[in-house]
């Protein structure tokens, strides 16, 4: 008799252990299915740079636009930014603070790239950031968005 009920408990243990498995597998692929197609890497002078994008509309309409190849302009010693030709929905905040790396969306067409931190009262919508920034000049770049 008791036999039989450790037999039940291994039964049931192991049907909620495949349960949880396989629950953890489709979490994992539904993460996957809604991240896929949204990462872009960024070219500057011939190196290739890694972005960590923000999740949201501006982001997904940006993709859609790759691959963007920009001439940026230098503007106050700490941001190089493109108009672009398409609008893009915004969801501006007032970021306080920018750090060296982050890509920015100023109004609804202005693509910003920043390459030194700084505090502002600006507003902007966030785009992403770009991993390991290297110094940049104060002169005018080519810069390559694609996906990565």
């Amino acid at each position: 008799m008791i036999l039989i009920k450790k037999k039940r408990w291994v039964i049931i243990i192991f049907i909620l252990l495949i349960i949880v498995i396989v629950g953890i597998i489709n979490y994992k692929k539904r993460i996957k299915e809604n991240n896929k197609g949204e990462e872009m890497i960024v070219i500057i002078d011939n190196k290739t740079y890694e972005v960590n994008l923000e999740n949201n509309e501006t982001v997904k309409k940006l993709i859609e636009m790759l691959p963007l190849d920009l001439k940026m302009t230098s503007l106050n010693n700490n941001e190089k930014y493109y108009y672009l030709d398409q609008k893009l929905p915004i969801n501006e905040i007032n970021i306080k603070h920018i750090n060296k790396g982050d890509i920015m969306l100023y109004q609804d067409n202005c693509l910003v790239i920043f390459y030194k931190s700084f505090d502002t009262t600006y507003g902007y919508t966030k785009i992403g950031h770009i991993n390991n920034l290297e110094d940049l000049s104060d002169d005018d770049i080519k810069v390559i968005f694609d996906k990565g």
